[in-house]
């Protein structure tokens, strides 16, 4: 599997963390990046909505031509995107852990806002070692 990327959202749609891990994936500006999460929420919250049963959690999967993003969805509405190949059959449990390291090194930190973007070397060093492994 080939990770592209990393996006966490808040709740509000705000983009608080992303890291690009191949020199594949375009080169965006930090607006673009803003607008592109932005849409993305808005999208989750529309595919959200439209399951007939009315219990959907929104999208999980989106798929393009060239990739694949991954959506999980935490209890509180933060959302944990990974761009990663096609081919990619370990995302959701890549997710899983790098919601767990979110959760250890971001949320259990005294000098973490909630809702704002996500400054931390611990969080940082969790993740390249579990992208590296995927």
């Amino acid at each position: 599997m080939t990770i592209y990327g990393l996006w966490i959202i808040n709740k509000a749609g705000g983009l608080v963390y992303q890291r690009n891990f191949s020199d594949d994936l375009a080169q965006l500006s930090s607006n673009e990046y803003l607008v592109l999460a932005g849409t993305l929420h808005g999208i989750h919250a529309i595919t959200s909505r439209l399951s007939p049963t009315g219990s959907s959690s929104g999208a999980q999967v989106i798929e393009a031509d060239t990739f694949k993003m991954s959506i999980f969805l935490t209890a509180t509405g933060t959302k944990f995107v990974l761009l990663t190949s096609l081919s990619d059959q370990s995302a959701d449990t890549t997710l899983q852990k790098i919601y767990e390291a979110y959760a250890d090194a971001v949320m259990k930190n005294p000098f973490q806002t909630p809702e704002m973007p996500i400054r931390s070397e611990g969080f940082d060093t969790r993740v390249s070692r579990l992208t590296a492994t995927s």
